[in-house]
């Protein structure tokens, strides 16, 4: 089998943001488990807000070029994905927006077409994020992404990460994000053999 090819990322900009720390953790167990890994901060690739005008005037802003090649180049995406108002972040969805449009020589959507997904979490609230993931998973389904059921909502972020945010307090948290990590190498495998 071939070696997994995976996009790391957390849909937040914040710099000391829980779920940067959390998709961290996610991207060494992924390394751990066999895979390539590509950890990326969407800080590193400003956008402007999606806007159609603008895309007809100027084309593809060069970030969400850099952003459509990452995509490109990875069979699978780990996210961590942090929950704003019950819902998905605008810097996600986003992110999302420019990568999907299409350009010359490209097919529909081929930036997520067959990407496995795995679909992580992390927030100060007693949910952990799980309402955002709901309307992720939604979105990616529908742009043709394999989106694993498994997925893992990090509760109470703020008292959850060793001092050094190299994992997590609890062994059983640590172990699901793990597991959720070798899970996406897995399939990935199995599906782009």
């Amino acid at each position: 089998m071939s070696t997994p090819r995976i996009l790391a990322f957390a849909g937040a900009l914040r710099a000391g943001s829980f779920n940067k720390k959390l998709v961290a953790i996610a991207a060494a167990a992924a390394r751990n488990a066999g895979a390539s890994v590509t950890l990326i901060d969407l800080r590193d690739f400003p956008l402007p807000i999606f806007d159609e005008d603008d895309e007809e005037a100027a084309g593809l802003p060069p970030n969400a070029r850099k952003l459509k090649d990452l995509f490109l180049a990875h069979d699978a995406l780990l996210l961590s994905c942090p929950e704003y108002n019950s819902s998905i972040t605008a810097a996600l969805k986003n992110t999302i927006d420019w990568v999907s449009r299409p350009v010359p020589g490209e097919s529909p959507l081929q930036c997520f077409d067959k990407k496995v997904v795995s679909l992580i979490s992390a927030s100060p609230g007693a949910l952990g994020g799980l309402r955002g993931l709901v309307t992720v998973r939604s979105i990616l389904a529908n742009i043709k992404c394999l989106v694993l059921p498994e997925q893992f909502a990090l509760v109470k972020s703020h008292e959850a990460f060793t001092p050094d945010f190299s994992a997590l307090q609890d062994p059983k948290q640590q172990s699901a994000v793990e597991n959720i990590a070798r899970r996406l190498v897995e399939v990935t495998a199995k599906l782009h053999a």
